[in-house]
């Protein structure tokens, strides 16, 4: 079984339809799933991100587990919709170092990182229930720690068009 996290249901959404999840809770988290992968949503942050996977992995066992999202970037010679794992080296996929903040008026701008506030307590977590090589953190380009708001389909678009780049971590999935 795998697990997919995300914070956002726009970032969630992509992923539901491209998998074909169906709604299976929605109370305390929207928790979505079809025979291989269960997606839960847990809102931004570090409380719902711990509640959220404490739930989740207490009551299924996975062989891997993903947190896909977006993420601000300091460093605007990356373009925006590229797509990084921050916590492994992969043959496929480009490796980028990643601060979870609190806040994301905490960020120091830094040019060689990302930015994002549920990743650290996502391996912190799944650190404690899986091996390190079947923990995932997949973050795509989103903005360059600015102010601005990206709208529902911007978050859309960028995770839709990021599918093809990983899902062939996911066994069986293209």
């Amino acid at each position: 079984m795998i697990l997919i996290h995300t914070a956002l249901f726009s970032e969630a959404k992509p992923l539901i339809n491209h998998f074909n999840l169906k709604q299976f809770d929605t109370k305390p988290y929207k928790i979505f799933k079809n025979k291989d992968i269960i997606l839960i949503v847990s809102g931004i942050g570090k409380d719902n991100t711990i509640d959220a996977l404490n739930l989740v992995l207490n009551k299924y066992q996975f062989d891997k587990v993903f947190n896909i999202g977006t993420a601000g970037c300091s460093n605007q010679t990356i373009t925006i919709g590229e797509l990084f794992c921050t916590n492994q080296k992969l043959d496929e996929i480009k490796y980028y170092k990643l601060e979870t903040v609190q806040l994301a008026k905490n960020i120091i701008e830094q040019d060689d990182c990302l930015y994002d506030m549920e990743a650290k307590y996502f391996i912190e977590i799944c650190e404690k229930y899986l091996p390190k090589k079947s923990i995932f953190v997949l973050k795509i380009v989103s903005d360059y720690c600015d102010d601005k708001i990206l709208s529902k389909d911007i978050v859309y678009n960028l995770i839709d068009k990021s599918i093809k780049q990983w899902s062939y971590l996911i066994n069986g999935y293209k």
